[in-house]
């Protein structure tokens, strides 16, 4: 056989499609910056409060993820889940709640009481994925465990409110909405519904009122309704008398002040002992927030919130977006949540049988950063590192002591390490978002100088801002210094950068 003709039946290399799996996003530089501001800002906060961080592995035991326990049929089930070598089914977290409940339980008798952490790392979730929606995405969560008090509740929502406002929404331009679950345990007892499973279909319907309205919310409570596309909810079937007192309680929700709210909610009648108790729970919110300064219109008390339905035991807050927010196409769309949270007093007690008291607040950082994006708030560009061109191997060592130099200064830059140009470095640095690059030339070396180019000072003249004299004499683009001058140069560049702010990018 030829060479020829076995090169012929050599069968072609099998090349795997390069894909991401459905649901993972990748994010490069100012996504990633952006994300990682929030968390550092608001863990700044938490910090401030009083949270000390919680890592906790990306896994935990299945039967650890409380009502996201997989059946023993379908182990993967809502989560990514694997068996381990002992046969135990382990998964990814689904929350940072869940974690935590694990480690108060298993840790308690170690723990200051009441405890007070606060976590962030990526969750997964294996659900179908859409437009928005991930498999895997960052949150950020802080909790108090082991005090029943309404004050724990009232710091939450305040120290959320200030979070927010770390992570770049300022006042007003968020809602956080309070309510209390024992509110509907009161209405449903009041109206003798005790079948869990009527409860929670009602509970649905009324968490579709801000979209749905009082008619439709209606029709779920009674026999169903049939949507636009034809699909029909089957409903409640609550009584007409219980069906009435909701629709009281609903329209007791307003913009007035959260004493006015509670006096609304009490007039609505029907709440029963769980509902007045509920009630006293709010009014002890209230008064904690107003002793913290905590604005009226910051958070507000509205009866309509229905959060984690077979979750929260107490107080349930979420957190609103107010800001006009667009598609990619300029099209408005409403962005709604961007967090929330409550008081869940069981969770804890799954693993340890006692009742646990804890409150906290949960956010989405990738879901907050693509609100400020649909904002039109474009993350910064990440500011690159500072270039050494390279124009001659036999100068290698000029130009690795330049860039030790910068580093040991505490400035971020790189050697250019491909094999192209002068013109294609240049255009790499500038991709790099450099602000500025160092020329070693020959000349430059034998004279005991360096060359700097500013490419801020390039960016701003090609974005029209070089006709400002104070800017023009501050920024020259491009100067010839003494090779002892190389940091002190580069600094003054760094420098006026962030003070002149240009457009970047």
């Amino acid at each position: 056989m030829t060479d020829a003709s076995s090169a012929a039946e050599t069968p072609d290399p099998i090349r795997p499609e390069a894909r991401g799996p459905r649901g993972f996003a990748d994010r490069r530089g100012p996504e990633v910056a952006a994300e990682r501001r929030i968390v550092r800002q608001v863990s700044e906060v938490y910090e401030r409060w009083g949270f000390e961080p919680l890592e906790t592995g990306a896994f935990e035991y299945a039967d650890a993820l409380g009502k996201f326990l997989p059946d023993a049929d379908r182990p993967n089930e809502g989560v990514f889940a694997l068996q381990d070598d002992d046969d135990q089914w382990m998964a990814l977290r689904y929350d940072l709640t869940a974690p935590l409940a694990r480690f108060a339980a298993q840790t308690w008798e170690t723990l200051p009481k009441p405890y007070r952490r606060y976590a962030f790392g990526p969750v997964w979730r294996n659900e179908k994925p859409g437009p928005g929606r991930f498999r895997e995405f960052v949150q950020c969560d802080a909790d108090t465990v082991g005090s029943d008090r309404p004050e724990a509740d009232a710091e939450i929502i305040a120290m959320a409110c200030e979070g927010l406002q770390a992570a770049g929404l300022a006042e007003g331009q968020a809602v956080v909405r309070v309510s209390n679950r024992k509110l509907f345990d009161g209405l449903f007892e009041a109206g003798g519904i005790t079948d869990p499973i009527q409860r929670l279909t009602a509970l649905r319907a009324i968490d579709k009122f801000d979209r749905l309205g009082w008619e439709g919310v209606a029709a779920l409570l009674g026999e169903g309704r049939l949507d636009d596309s034809g699909d029909y909810t089957k409903g409640a079937n609550l009584p007409l008398g219980v069906a009435a007192t909701i629709e009281a309680f609903l329209g007791s929700a307003s913009e007035g002040t959260r004493a006015e709210t509670l006096d609304a909610i009490a007039r609505s009648g029907g709440l029963g002992a769980a509902g007045e108790a509920a009630l006293e729970e709010l009014a002890g919110i209230d008064r904690a927030l107003t002793a913290m300064r905590v604005d009226q219109a910051t958070v507000r008390f509205d009866p309509t919130i229905v959060r984690g339905l077979e979750y929260y035991t107490g107080a349930v807050f979420e957190a609103e977006l107010l800001l006009d927010t667009t598609d990619d196409k300029g099209r408005p769309v409403r962005f709604g949540s961007i967090g929330g949270g409550g008081r869940y007093d069981d969770l804890v007690a799954r693993f340890t049988g006692q009742s646990t008291p804890a409150t906290g607040f949960s956010f989405g950082v990738s879901r907050l950063a693509s609100a400020l994006r649909a904002a039109g708030r474009t993350p910064e560009t990440a500011r690159g590192p500072v270039v050494v061109i390279v124009f001659s191997q036999d100068d290698m060592q000029a130009y690795l002591d330049a860039v030790s130099e910068l580093r040991r200064a505490g400035i971020a830059a790189e050697l250019y390490l491909g094999r192209a140009g002068m013109k294609a470095q240049m255009k790499y640095a500038d991709r790099r978002n450099a602000p500025a690059v160092v020329l070693l030339g020959g000349d430059e070396i034998a004279g005991g100088q360096v060359t700097i180019k500013d490419l801020d000072a390039g960016r701003a003249a090609a974005a029209g801002l070089a006709d400002n004299e104070a800017w023009k004499a501050e920024r020259p683009g491009q100067q010839t210094v003494a090779r002892g001058d190389l940091v002190r140069t580069i600094r003054t560049i760094i420098e006026a950068s962030s003070r002149m702010t240009p457009p970047i990018g």
